[in-house]
């Protein structure tokens, strides 16, 4: 194969990368860009494969056994994943999936340094390049950085596990700061001195320091700016392969690590201002760490307005405008097929139905979106914060099912709320709100909602799928 053709594959195969990212843009668009991203990444791997191929001279032997039963058993566990994963389990999959690219640049840097001569960057015997050292150097601490943080959000997004490193709380202890500060000092001064000297023990202890950093960073971070921290992950697994990219001098790598690392950033940042949040505040830790002084037990005691399934099924049958606001309480309940039901059953008795999804809601970016397709939901009924929030004075009912945190009062009404400021979706305007929760325990943030105390609102409790399905039956 020659290097004209190689370069050309690898041309097509970023194309259809930057097609795939297009596509999954928009709702309507994601299967086809899923199928480019496909696509690329099969053009990307046969092609790297007859590039080995042909730089082995017919010397690669067990090597290429190897190759090719590493592509079998990964892809047969990425597609007995893929066929079992529930939609609710879709971030810590996420998460696991940015690890295992971080430890992936982890191991090849490993080689690369262990055998600079077997990936062409020097001749046998003779030290790597100073350039290559500083690619190396920036891939290994960045992917040891995103494993072991994805480790964490895993965890967290998990909730199944009890060591405290995995609660959705903020783990903060005093002078961790100044301890991340150093830490990260001491990991770029023995990267100097292997950048130095290529010797073994400052690489391996700046790997480690990296390590212990990615579990630091991440611990502090409360379960609200969970979807932040997805993408932030998302967008150093990618900038840890470009830098991998470089020193292999491979563009298919450098050009994919690029395209993952920057659209990975620029989602953080839409994350980050839909909450109202700089992504240093993020990284610094502690979303709603201290406000938890309306929640809990004392919110409980607060008396609120609750009804029966049926009685919800009676406002929402005799609206003429009705706006759904899913959220995590959604997802737990897998309530999402029978929400489509529901919303057929009062289309046909003539009520606009509509979705209103904020761009956090859940537990990753697209999380919402993600759910109604699955179930199916016309594209033109679901629509972003920005496109709906003027229509909320306008709804007769909005119906919230197991959102919390976007659907505040208290980011608009009370500016010493720790979401002061955040965009929220606007549904207390709403003529009548009816808010589907298991409890009145406190969202993610932490704090107690105001939304749920308004004269206009009444709570029906229970399990999403089993509310839902018994509106849907007592309309019929």
């Amino acid at each position: 194969m020659s290097l004209n053709l190689v370069t050309l594959l690898y041309l097509i195969a970023s194309v259809c990368f930057i097609q795939a990212l297009k596509g999954l843009s928009h709702p309507r668009t994601a299967r086809t860009g899923n199928l480019f991203g496909m696509i690329g990444m099969t053009i990307a791997i046969v092609t790297t494969l007859a590039l080995i191929v042909k730089q082995s001279q017919g010397g690669l032997g067990l090597g290429l056994g190897l190759l090719l039963g590493a592509l079998v058993v990964g892809g047969s566990i990425g597609a007995f994943v893929a066929a079992r994963v529930e939609m609710t389990k879709m971030p810590e999959l996420v998460a696991a999936m940015h690890s295992l690219i971080g430890l992936a640049a982890v191991c090849i840097a490993y080689a690369v340094v262990s055998e600079p001569s077997a990936f062409g960057l020097a001749a046998a015997g003779d030290p790597l390049p100073y350039g290559n050292r500083i690619e190396l150097f920036v891939g290994t601490f960045v992917g040891a950085i995103t494993f072991s943080g994805s480790i964490i959000a895993f965890g967290k997004l998990s909730g199944k596990y009890k060591f405290r490193l995995f609660q959705g709380a903020p783990v903060t202890y005093a002078g961790q700061h100044l301890l991340n500060l150093l830490l990260a000092l001491a990991m770029i001064g023995f990267g100097v001195i292997f950048f130095l000297t290529q010797s073994w023990l400052p690489f391996i202890i700046m790997t480690a320091i990296a390590f212990l950093l990615g579990v630091l960073i991440i611990i502090p971070i409360g379960g609200a700016d969970m979807p932040v921290v997805v993408s932030m992950l998302n967008s150093y697994s990618g900038w840890a392969a470009a830098g991998i990219g470089f020193s292999l001098d491979n563009p298919m790598l450098i050009i994919s690590g690029s395209l993952v690392g920057s659209s990975g950033a620029i989602l953080s940042f839409i994350m980050c201002r839909a909450m109202n949040r700089s992504f240093i505040n993020v990284l610094l830790g502690g979303f709603g760490n201290d406000a938890g002084a309306a929640s809990g037990p004392a919110a409980e005691q607060r008396p609120v307005k609750s009804g029966s399934a049926d009685d919800a099924a009676f406002l929402l049958s005799n609206a003429e405008s009705v706006v759904i606001v899913p959220g995590y309480g959604l997802a737990v309940a897998r309530a999402q097929h029978a929400l489509k039901e529901l919303a057929e059953k009062l289309t046909e008795k003539g009520v606009q139905v509509r979705y209103a999804i904020h761009p956090v809601a859940g537990r990753m970016p697209g999380h919402m979106n993600v759910l109604l397709a699955e179930a199916e939901v016309p594209y033109d009924q679901v629509f972003e914060m920005d496109e709906i929030n003027a229509e909320f004075g306008q709804v007769d009912v909005v119906l919230v099912l197991g959102a919390n945190d976007v659907v505040n009062p208290a980011a608009k009404n009370d500016p010493k709320s720790p979401i002061a400021g955040m965009p929220i979706l606007e549904a207390y305007k709403a003529r009548t709100i009816i808010v589907n929760k298991r409890s009145m325990a406190a969202g993610y943030a932490g704090l107690d909602n105001e939304l749920f105390y308004l004269d206009k609102t009444m709570m029906v409790f229970g399990d999403a799928k089993k509310v839902v399905e018994e509106m849907g039956r007592a309309i019929e």
